[in-house]
């Protein structure tokens, strides 16, 4: 008997040790896995430095450019922040670009550039488009909204897809025009790609009489389609805890809210709105309910779903000549609400402007 509890007791130890040596194992893996996502959050930081300094490199000739502070909306409450100033607005950064060629006695029209990824940045990969733009005399405010990279994990974990990241946008469309008289604030158009398409197709809902007119390229349409077909990586990205809290099927109806498709009731705005079959990210299914929910709202729209594109996802913002042939479309598109003041009429007018030659 003495023998038996001897082993129990030392079984029951062995438990203990082995308990508390897991949980030391586990915390010290969440510790690591800290470690690297903050220095994950430094490089990215570099990187975004080193990529502003490319902006005066790729387009300093033809527009002035700044990197300017703003506010936008509260943080939600997720995790019922306290402390001094917990619920001030949030502030963020903002990109603004003005042809060289303005007069300060003039107004000028202006396109808002949402950047796409669930979390990403404006970058340099718009050098082009930029230019593109300075050339037909049109200002640009680029915001690095709620959730963007380059900014620190805080930042980082204020991501709000399609929700008050929309609000930062319209934000830094309403700071040009409180700040820079040269911005006609009745020719002011909205454009973007992937994420930034259903930024853009969002701020038209939400502010139609702010919008003149409005470009929506390869956008993400119905969160809810889009969880059925990616990854349980990507999904967590919007569960996460920080962020809606719940996957899909948790809370059909607040992943409804953030989707442009489920929302087309709202439209008022002229629209034109792109999509490619071979599009790798946003498959063109969701485009396609876009297209099918503005048409059974009775909304007037232009759309054109291109096949094949080389490019995929990005197929119209490449270097490619039929990426150019596109821009040329929407950039005319833009021009017949937004009268810019050297509107391209031919792919020779974009390559000049775009590339030099």
């Amino acid at each position: 008997m003495k023998k038996l509890l001897y082993t129990l007791l030392f079984s029951l130890a062995v438990l203990c040790m082995q308990a508390q040596s897991n949980e030391e194992l586990k915390n010290e893996i969440e510790r690591v896995q800290r470690q690297l996502s903050n220095m994950r959050h430094t490089f990215d930081r570099i990187n975004k430095n080193m990529d502003d300094l490319m902006w005066y490199n790729k387009v300093g000739d033809v527009a002035y450019i700044d990197k300017v502070e703003l506010t936008g909306p509260k943080r939600r409450v997720i995790r019922n922040p306290t402390g001094q100033g917990a619920q001030n607005p949030v502030r963020f950064k903002t990109y603004v670009f003005i042809p060289k060629s303005v007069q300060s006695s003039k107004k000028y029209p202006m396109m808002v550039l949402p950047h796409g990824g669930v979390h990403s940045n404006f970058n340099t990969f718009y050098a082009h488009i930029i230019r593109e733009l300075m050339a037909q005399g049109y200002i640009v405010v680029a915001p690095e909204y709620r959730g963007s990279t380059g900014y620190g994990r805080g930042f980082y974990e204020l991501i709000d897809y399609g929700g008050l990241e929309v609000e930062d946008v319209k934000a830094s469309r309403d700071y040009m025009i409180e700040n820079y008289d040269i911005v006609d604030e009745n020719r002011i158009g909205i454009f973007g790609w992937s994420h930034g398409g259903l930024i853009t197709l969002m701020n038209l809902y939400n502010h139609p009489k702010a919008y003149k007119v409005g470009y929506a390229g390869v956008p993400v349409s119905d969160l809810i389609a889009r969880m059925g077909y990616k990854s349980d990586g990507y999904e967590a990205l919007y569960a996460a805890d920080y962020h809606i809290g719940k996957e899909a099927y948790q809370d059909v109806e607040e992943y409804k809210r953030r989707s442009p498709a489920w929302n087309t009731h709202k439209l008022q705005t002229p629209l034109l709105v792109h999509s490619n079959t071979n599009d790798e990210d946003v498959n063109v299914l969701e485009v396609q309910h876009l297209i099918k929910s503005l048409k059974a709202d009775g909304k007037k729209f232009e759309s054109e779903i291109y096949e094949d594109i080389p490019g995929g996802h990005a197929f119209d913002r490449l270097d490619t000549k039929i990426a150019k042939q596109v821009r040329l479309k929407i950039y005319k598109f833009l021009a017949g609400y937004l009268n810019p003041p050297s509107a391209f009429n031919s792919l020779n007018d974009l390559q000049k402007a775009g590339y030099g030659y």
